[in-house]
């Protein structure tokens, strides 16, 4: 298993930590945003691959933001696959 610390940018969560196993998230959470849409978005990851997370959330934005924690969570993914 992998684990992967993020610092996103741009949005409110000050850290996204992810742990990866054959290309399927294990756990995924975020500390700092809007506890209820982390915690969800979370638990909906559990089980998907990184490929599918990364075409799912990419490019999601919050509000007049141009990313969110979804997207950044992405990014975080493409430099995980990108090593």
């Amino acid at each position: 298993m992998e684990h992967i610390t993020y610092s996103p940018k741009g949005v409110c969560a000050r850290r996204i930590d992810i742990d990866i196993e054959d290309g399927i998230i294990i756990k995924a959470s975020f500390y700092g945003g809007c506890s209820g849409n982390t915690q969800g978005l979370s638990a909906l990851l559990v089980g998907m691959s990184a490929e599918e997370a990364i075409e799912r959330l990419e490019g999601i934005r919050c509000g007049f933001k141009p990313t969110s924690c979804p997207d950044q969570l992405s990014k975080a993914l493409k430099e995980y696959i990108n090593k």
